[in-house]
């Protein structure tokens, strides 16, 4: 066995380091909270065991984080990100540690720390930065019940699974992942009992969610299976796309870093013994279901994340055991990201390409929805009313000291967002109110004149032709 001492304390001090480095990016960023990021700090006001979207281990997160600093700042918001991929580092180091080492357990903290997405996603709040650490603690405790059988470890398998599952719908790869292991290598079969156990407290740990679901209409699945596209459409082959298919399977290279991606794919099609190819099936049926869903329709590149725990470790004893100069080529490839990301929200709105800066899409935000809250104040508006997703949920971010209320649009049939789901307009709403869109209301049969033209310039907006109608009681079916 290889040794598996002396790993703990380097990790320690590099997760140290570069999570200290990444909150200090964050406390002296300049960006604001993009939509789905605002979006989730709106759920952390309203507590539940889920939403429109996602399942709800985010908003408690934020929710906890922010009322313990006592501060809804965009720090506050953004900080449970920089420490929870430290975390996940580490729980990572210590499967390494388990199976091939302590030379390998190093080797893996330091990759995944430095790997983009991670880089990219320290400097945000994501439901990929939650799930990942609950992914990996079930991800270890599943190798360490394989290894001494004992019932704690079968329980904290569900847990973690579980709850990453509560952050993450992607994370039931993870039970299987278990099952595949049953069934393919004999040698690590945990039995029927153990089995049993896991799949029980995964049950009860993810139960909050799954009767929030039931009690409201399959809210979140059904927004997944439109997030699928093709699942509610006429026909399969209808939609093949082998364009969108390479798209995405190229992008794995910028998401995990390009010579860490190669070495994975190494690893995948010629594993190194049986626990490289136990811990395979916790990323090859992640990586082959989301190329499918690409060339069904779509599948964005951070959709597959949720491979790169058990990939990460797979990929490092490649270039461990084959090339490992690769390792510090990797490092320094991935450094360089590492580095540059936080640099470039301290430095927004610089550097500018084109006509608008690099990091247009989180800035900007805030700026129109004072110019929205300033307007409506000014024209004695009793409310806001804004069709877009993206100005609504800076709306309630940035407005959260105002007493100004927030709509969105009545749904017509099943509502389209949380917005239209849990803020409709009231039918009965008195008073002037201020509507944001970019086409102008009909009135009596004429178009409503506007009462200012919104300025959009320099940001996530730039491209985006935003008026202000205000819109009284005579004309309330104009919205």
């Amino acid at each position: 066995m290889a040794e598996r001492s002396g790993w703990l304390l380097p990790a320690l001090c590099l997760v140290a380091a570069l999570t200290g480095m990444r909150l200090l990016a964050l406390a002296w960023g300049q960006t604001d909270l993009f939509v789905d990021e605002s979006q989730y700090w709106l759920w952390a006001q309203n507590l539940d065991s889920g939403y429109y979207s996602k399942p709800p281990l985010i908003a408690w997160l934020i929710r906890g984080v922010t009322t313990l600093a006592g501060s809804d700042a965009v720090f506050w918001v953004r900080m449970p990100g920089a420490v929870l991929h430290g975390g996940t580092a580490l729980i990572l180091g210590a499967l390494a540690a388990r199976i091939f080492g302590a030379m390998t357990a190093l080797w893996v903290v330091a990759s995944y720390l430095t790997a983009p997405f991670v880089a990219l996603g320290s400097l945000l709040i994501s439901t990929d930065t939650i799930m990942l650490p609950c992914f990996a603690l079930g991800l270890w405790a599943y190798f360490k019940v394989c290894d001494t059988g004992r019932l704690r470890f079968g329980v904290l398998t569900g847990v973690g699974f579980g709850l990453g599952v509560m952050a993450k719908y992607v994370a039931v790869f993870g039970p299987l992942g278990v099952g595949l292991a049953a069934l393919l290598y004999p040698r690590w079969r945990i039995g029927w009992r153990m089995l049993g156990v896991i799949a029980a407290v995964f049950v009860v740990v993810i139960a909050p969610n799954i009767i929030w679901n039931l009690r409201h209409d399959l809210t979140t699945v059904s927004h997944t299976m439109d997030n699928a596209g093709w699942v509610r459409g006429p026909s399969l082959w209808a939609h093949l796309n082998l364009g969108s298919m390479a798209g995405f399977f190229a992008a794995q290279f910028a998401v995990l870093g390009p010579i860490m991606f190669g070495a994975l794919l190494i690893g995948l099609l010629r594993p190194e013994g049986a626990r490289t190819g136990q811990l395979a099936l916790f990323v090859a049926p992640v990586v082959v279901l989301f190329c499918v869903q690409a060339l069904m329709l779509r599948a964005y590149a951070n959709w597959g994340v949720v491979a790169y725990a058990a990939g990460s470790v797979i990929a490092v004893r490649v270039l461990l055991t084959r090339w490992p100069r690769g390792l510090w080529l990797s490092l320094w490839v991935n450094g360089v990201v590492c580095v540059l990301l936080p640099l470039l929200t301290v430095l927004a709105p610089i550097p500018v390409f084109g006509d608008k800066p690099l990091l247009a899409r989180y800035l900007g935000r805030a700026a129109l929805s004072h110019q929205i809250l300033d307007l409506a104040q000014a024209q004695g508006a009793v409310a806001v009313l804004a069709q877009d997703r993206d100005v609504l949920a800076d709306l309630f971010y940035t407005g959260r000291d105002t007493t100004m209320p927030i709509y969105a649009p009545r749904p017509t049939g099943r509502p389209r967002s949380y917005y239209e789901q849990q803020f409709p307009l009231p039918m009965d709403l008195p008073g002037p109110i201020l509507f944001i869109t970019a086409e102008g209301p009909i009135c009596a049969g004429q178009p409503l004149a506007a009462v200012a033209r919104l300025d959009t310039q320099g940001g996530a907006y730039a491209r985006r032709d935003y008026r202000a109608y205000l819109v009284g009681d005579m004309c309330r079916d104009a919205l």
